[in-house]
Parts: C-alpha cells; structure tokens; sequence
C-alpha cells in the first residue's frame, strides 16, 4: 500500500507488519505503541510519523489484508460464468481467508465496528467497494434468471454476508478449526436451493 500517493517507506511497511505479527497472539488494545515500535525495529515517535494514531495503524494493516483478499475472490470468480458459481466463490473465500488469517477477520468483524472514524477510513472505502461487487453479481443473477426476479439483491447479499459472519464468529473468537468444505456446502444449498422440503 501507497503511503501518501507516493511510495510506502520501509519504516511505515515495518510497523504494518509489526501490527499484525503482534495481533496473532494479542488483541489490539493489549497491543501497546511500544511493543510494534521494538518489533518494528523503530522508534514510537516514527510510528506517529506514519499513522495519527494506533487506530490509523489498524486500519491500515485492515486495508491492506482486505486488498489481498479482495484479489484473491476476483481472481477465483473471473473464470466463472453463473452469478451462483461467483457467490459460491465469495462464500468459500471468505471462509478459506478467514480461517487462514485470522488476524484479518478478528480486526474485520469484531475491532473495528464500534469505532466511528472506522467508517471514514479507506479500508471500510475497500469493504464497501466488495459489497457493491457482490450486489453487482446478485443483480446478475437476476437478469440471467438464476435468481428469482422478486428477490431483494440487498437483502440477500446481507443473507451471505451475514450468514457467512455467524458461521464464523465463534471459532475466530475461540480459534476453533472451521470445516470450510462443510460450511460453504451447507450455506450455499440454505441459499441457493431453500430449507422448504
């Protein structure tokens, strides 16, 4: 990630880095300016240097693990005609990525929320900018006639989102194995093909 438009200083990459080393062991509030300073390899004034506050530094390292996801789900839908197969896609990526990186959906789904600045940020730009690519893909659906004409593309893409997030949550809070095979299969046919009998 660009600092400033410009280039990203190895400084300012270090202490990104040193964030999210140290939220494998610590949530960020246990985290302290001090210990990514000495993991950095940096002094505290250089991190206030870079980032307004440890929040600024959060959202960042937010911003740059949800750019990676981001390609990672664009990359696996490009071959794939049907708007399912594309939703089949996120579900399964966003389950893969969340239990591959679970520093990525700890900051996603439970540290950054309650923070109001959080909503002005250029990572929450980036996840609002994936959910206009899921409603794009929803709305697809329905003009292919793979999903049914009535249905409300933002009521469904918050049905995946949400049901992928509660699915998930209580391993990231617990660091359980998640069953991404399993999950996925049951959420996409909950879904796509109803719970009617």
């Amino acid at each position: 990630m660009k600092h400033k438009g410009h280039t990203n200083p190895p400084g300012r990459q270090k202490i990104i880095e040193a964030l999210t080393r140290l939220m494998w062991a610590k949530d960020f509030h246990s985290v302290t300016t001090a210990e990514i300073a000495e993991l950095a390899g940096v002094t505290e004034g250089l991190i206030y240097k870079y980032f307004k506050s440890k929040k600024e530094l959060l959202y960042q390292v937010l911003n740059d693990l949800f750019a990676q996801f981001n390609q990672a789900v664009l990359d696996r839908m490009a071959d794939k005609a049907s708007a399912i197969e594309k939703l089949e896609v996120i579900i399964r990526s966003s389950i893969e990525y969340y239990t591959a990186n679970r520093v990525f959906a700890r900051i996603l789904l439970l540290e950054v929320r309650t923070s109001p600045d959080y909503f002005r940020s250029e990572a929450y730009a980036r996840v609002k900018a994936y959910a206009r690519t899921i409603l794009e893909v929803i709305q697809m659906g329905i003009q292919q006639g793979e999903i049914k004409a009535n249905t409300d593309p933002l009521i469904l893409r918050k049905v995946i989102l949400g049901t992928i997030e509660h699915a998930c949550l209580g391993e990231i809070i617990f660091t359980r194995d998640l069953d991404v095979q399993a999950i996925t299969y049951s959420i996409s046919t909950i879904i796509f093909n109803g719970a009617k009998a």
